[in-house]
């Protein structure tokens, strides 16, 4: 292997410590204190391998090696450091840490590259305590404002500005496009088609497009005993009976389509009250614009035609999402190279997880590595992997970085 897989996992394990879970995940919701004591050990890694540290003022974060044309758009390659709420160890943390593996080579090996390398953690990929996912890349890329990312804020009503502060990670380097010469990102895959097919590596030539919807229904509280059934609005029974019709939308339009309700709360959550207020989040994925307009439409008609039977009110807010983006060929082709020079078999294949690649592709050539994870389980502190893939994923990450570094 060109890396050094015992330092690249040394790291890894390492970065597992800050915010550990007790069932072997990691807890670093964006902003908190365990993002930024993931974020200061990056940083003095960062140090130690002799790079230039730019913080944005997003806080997003890019460790830069110097190249022989240092005007020259940089190569990238990175992830996020954020994880969901008992997450698991190697979703993002393995992209970040195997770009800092890949430059720790090429010190190692003295290897110049033309392009100046740029190893980036994204900030809030995640998206959970602010939402829109992908906030840090998304207006790095022009596609988010800065002003509505700052206003964002969590459950409790802090701001994202306020605690990007707090934790000392606002910066000064602007987060505005700029041109981006190549960018890479390893991940795990966070599904079953790799370890399912026995295959080691996925060449990632896009990813899905994805709609958050939070859905609110009103009916009117009342007493569980005395009040008649036909004279019920019972916005959880609406909400019961929309939820289950949209967990068959998927099968109407495609077999890789897929939709989730994952956030839900009713009032007022009591055992001999009617709820009159249900909210619910709904999360829709595709490759094709054309079936995720489909599937708003359906979506929407349900949430009609269950609220009318309850006489129910309700309101449909767009929470965020972006449309699907097919990769670089290019970018793809070094990723495919990088593992038939290493003997790792391969296959193409889309994402159906959002990645801050998304965003990047926007600005430069862009392709991802997917590595296998056991079960293909991930937001989850079951999510695993075993070291080999994930050596392999690291070795043709930093195979594919050097192409791009001096294409």
């Amino acid at each position: 292997m060109l890396i050094n897989p015992d330092r690249f996992r040394q790291s890894m394990e390492e970065m597992a410590r800050v915010g550990a879970t007790k069932g072997g995940g990691v807890n670093r919701l964006t902003l908190s204190d365990a993002d930024k004591q993931a974020r200061d050990l990056f940083a003095g890694w960062a140090d130690g391998a002799g790079l230039e540290l730019r913080i944005d003022e997003m806080g997003n974060m890019f460790a830069r090696r110097a190249g022989r044309e240092n005007d020259a758009p940089p190569a990238m390659a990175g992830s996020h450091l954020d994880s969901v709420p008992n997450g698991g160890r190697f979703d993002g943390s393995l992209g970040v840490l195997a770009a800092l593996e890949a430059v720790r080579t090429l010190n190692d090996k003295n290897i110049s590259t033309r392009r100046p390398v740029e190893i980036v953690n994204w900030t809030n990929e995640e998206g959970p305590r602010f939402p829109p996912s992908m906030m840090g890349s998304g207006v790095f890329a022009g596609a988010i404002p800065l002003e509505s990312a700052y206003e964002a804020k969590d459950a409790e009503g802090a701001r994202f500005i306020d605690e990007l502060e707090r934790i000392g990670y606002r910066g000064d380097a602007p987060c505005t496009p700029r041109p981006v010469g190549s960018y890479l990102e390893l991940h795990i895959e966070q599904g079953p088609a790799l370890v399912s097919e026995g295959v080691q590596v996925g060449v990632v030539e896009g990813i899905f497009g994805l709609t958050w919807l939070r859905v609110t229904m009103k009916g009117e509280r009342d007493h569980a005993g005395p009040t008649p059934m036909h004279m019920r609005r019972d916005a959880l029974v609406g909400a019961a009976r929309t939820i289950a019709a949209i967990r068959e939308i998927p099968g109407k339009l495609h077999p890789e389509f897929v939709a989730t309700v994952g956030e839900f709360s009713l009032s007022p959550n009591a055992i001999n009250v009617i709820p009159d207020d249900v909210t619910f989040s709904v999360d829709f994925r595709h490759s094709d614009p054309d079936l995720l307009r489909e599937a708003r439409k359906l979506i929407e008609e349900a949430t009609h035609r269950e609220a009318e039977k309850e006489n129910l009110e309700i309101e449909i807010q767009d929470v965020g999402g972006s449309t699907p983006t097919a990769f670089d060929a290019n970018a793809a082709r070094a990723v495919r190279s990088a593992c038939e020079e290493s003997g790792y078999s391969h296959r193409s294949m889309w994402s159906a997880a959002g990645h801050d690649a998304r965003y990047a592709a926007d600005l430069g050539p862009t392709a991802m590595i997917f590595v296998p994870c056991v079960a293909g389980k991930s937001h989850s502190e079951e999510e695993d992997m075993d070291w080999e893939d994930a050596y392999r994923g690291c070795d043709v990450l930093a195979r594919g970085l050097l192409k791009m570094a001096d294409s």
